[in-house]
């Protein structure tokens, strides 16, 4: 978290939270919701300027229930979920080595590999970083790479991801109804947010 966010916190501890402004796609893009996109369940309009998001990347955390949020000064700005958490991509170096990377820049080690109803892949890590495995959805993009490092089962359910020289990922199936569930976060705050009201 950046320093002067810090400090605008311990200055103002009690600022409201903000939900449904902020969106990540499944290709890992921050978008921009006004009160217009989010009455019509639109996406947003994706934020381009490198030092905004850049900001978000570095002050991109989670709290004790797996909402995600963007701590913006004072004030948690959470954030829509369109599928996981983390967006990944995959590219190889100089050597032909695979390599992850979240949508914040960082390195991503995978240690377990999935795939959905819908082909899309995800990864998780172990979770010794931030004590729970964090998960991500592959970028679309990155699908014709992971072939070339993949075999899939004949009936396309399942298969085996080859990382790194001794390291092989069984792709396992999972629903993508079941992932928020089983990896700890909650997709929509504000979804969660109204429910909480009508209750």
């Amino acid at each position: 978290m950046d320093e002067i966010v810090k400090q605008a916190l311990a200055r103002w501890p009690n600022v409201p939270h903000c939900t449904g402004w902020l969106r990540l796609d499944a290709r890992g893009n921050w978008r921009m919701r006004d009160e217009a996109a989010q009455a019509r369940h639109e996406p947003g309009t994706p934020i381009r300027h490198a030092a905004l998001t850049g900001f978000i990347n570095r002050n991109y955390e989670r709290d004790e229930r797996g909402q995600w949020f963007f701590q913006n000064g004072p004030q948690r700005v959470y954030v829509e979920l369109e599928y996981t958490p983390w967006v990944m991509r995959l590219s190889c170096d100089e050597s032909g080595r695979p390599a992850l990377a979240d949508h914040t820049g960082r390195p991503f080690v995978p240690a377990a590999a999935y795939l959905d109803e819908c082909g899309a892949v995800l990864f998780a890590d172990d979770g010794a970083r931030a004590g729970i495995a964090r998960v991500a959805v592959l970028h679309d993009h990155d699908l014709d790479l992971l072939s070339a490092l993949a075999t899939l089962d004949d009936d396309g359910s399942g298969g085996t991801f080859h990382w790194r020289d001794d390291v092989a990922l069984p792709l396992q199936p999972i629903r993508r109804d079941e992932v928020p569930a089983r990896f700890g976060f909650v997709a929509s705050p504000a979804a969660a947010a109204a429910g909480a009201h009508a209750s």
